[in-house]
């Protein structure tokens, strides 16, 4: 279903202004409200990097629990996610719905990060807690057991910009290498400036809630320095070497400025001699996923990122 007229001038409307980083925390607060919370399986935790203890949330498919770590049984296959927000909003109370979700509906324990944001913790200190925490999991030091080959990294937008600079930075250092990865319209470039290279920044930027000048503003937040554009870790298709790369699914939405940069992301990752997927999903806007299943588009995600799950089985 296209997006008809009357929705175009409602979008345009709601797309007008500027991110003000505490009306905006706010705004994305009142998701954590949240009243089928009490029916969501979860164990806090937390991880430590260096001083700070990064929290995270396990997410349960079922009724039964999995065997802690040290213990023998059976292990859950994981979905290592990280929640999108700009590097700036969000948090994993906020999405606490689309978790429950992904762990409902893939059978996956998901694995949630709460990574510190900008602008008061800018970069790379957000991609730094998400490493700490995939270390723990992928090396079994964590508290269920895992089996390295059984852990999916995924993230949207900021999360799947963090997703993607996490998988480079795993391959750099050599302590642990996802084998695959999903990346949900995923932020991976530099520059949202009419100089971009992407005529979706241009295209969509401006009249679909997630504009070109809020891209701009979320880039200044999350740079400690002007130094940090040129960094793969903060843009990763600036990446010369994209080899030794997990397998990789990338969706990305119709009405997204982010669109063009996450499928010419896909295609580098494939010339580079990785195993990758693309879909574009068709009328969908920037954030769908975090809708509910009940939206078609997630529904249609779904359908797609299970696919790609069963495939490693």
């Amino acid at each position: 279903m296209a997006i008809n007229k009357a929705m175009r001038t409602v979008l345009k409307a709601l797309s007008y202004g500027d991110i003000n980083v505490q009306s905006s925390r706010a705004f994305a607060n009142i998701k954590a409200i949240d009243p089928l919370k009490r029916f969501y399986r979860t164990i806090d935790t937390k991880i430590y990097n260096g001083a700070y203890e990064v929290p995270t949330r396990i997410y349960l498919p079922g009724e039964e629990l999995p065997a802690p770590n040290g213990m023998e049984g059976n292990t859950l296959p994981v979905l290592l996610f990280l929640h999108g927000g700009g590097w700036v909003t969000e948090s994993v109370d906020t999405y606490d719905r689309v978790c429950a979700g992904l762990a409902k509906d893939t059978g996956h324990a998901v694995v949630s990060v709460g990574y510190r944001l900008a602008p008061e913790f800018p970069f790379p200190a957000g991609l730094e807690d998400c490493y700490a925490v995939a270390k723990a999991i992928y090396t079994n030091r964590f508290l269920l057991n895992t089996d390295p080959s059984r852990i999916t990294l995924i993230g949207d937008s900021a999360g799947g910009n963090l997703a993607a600079a996490l998988s480079l930075m795993a391959r750099d250092r050599g302590e642990f290498m996802p084998q695959q990865q999903v990346l949900i319209y995923p932020a991976v470039n530099n520059d949202y400036s009419e100089a971009s290279p992407f005529p979706s920044v241009m295209e969509n930027g401006s009249d679909f809630l997630l504009t070109r000048q809020k891209l701009c503003q979320y880039l200044d937040y999350y740079q400690s320095s002007e130094e940090d554009r040129q960094n793969p870790y903060f843009a990763p298709i600036l990446e010369p070497d994209l080899s030794k790369q997990p397998r990789t699914l990338i969706l990305t939405a119709e009405f997204d400025p982010l669109r063009d940069e996450g499928e010419a992301y896909g295609r580098k990752l494939l010339e580079a001699g990785n195993e990758v997927e693309i879909h574009r999903i068709k009328d969908a806007l920037h954030g769908f996923f975090a809708l509910g299943i009940k939206y078609y588009h997630v529904q249609e995600s779904y359908t797609i990122i299970n696919q790609f799950l069963k495939e490693n089985e």
